[in-house]
């Protein structure tokens, strides 16, 4: 148990995040590419994602007001707490940086 929580907090260390009165699990999406509006997080296959078809999917920015802010960026991992409206599910999804959808490598892939 004592491995969990301390773990957990390692994670919450990494990104800056501190645990306020909203308790939120955590949702890994490594494998997918992603990208952040003001209000969303879009993710998904890589193509899906940027031709906004198929397999792609969109979760509102669960903006929880006991936190100042609700994507935390880290070296090469980003936490966005995420509402997914369904069953009253909402989650610290755990995106790769590596796979953020920017401005360049959209422009990139479209070439």
């Amino acid at each position: 148990m004592n491995e969990y929580f301390n773990q957990l907090q390692k994670v919450y260390d990494y990104l800056g995040f501190k645990e306020d009165w909203v308790v939120l699990p955590l949702d890994d999406r490594r494998e997918y590419h992603w990208f952040v509006t003001d209000d969303d997080v879009v993710f998904g296959d890589k193509d899906d994602v940027i031709n906004q078809t198929g397999n792609h999917y969109s979760d509102e920015i669960y903006k929880q007001r006991f936190y100042d802010k609700w994507v935390y960026r880290g070296e090469e991992y980003t936490m966005v707490m995420v509402n997914t409206h369904v069953d009253g599910n909402r989650f610290l999804a755990i995106y790769d940086n590596s796979k953020e959808i920017t401005l360049i490598s959209f422009q990139e892939s479209v070439r």
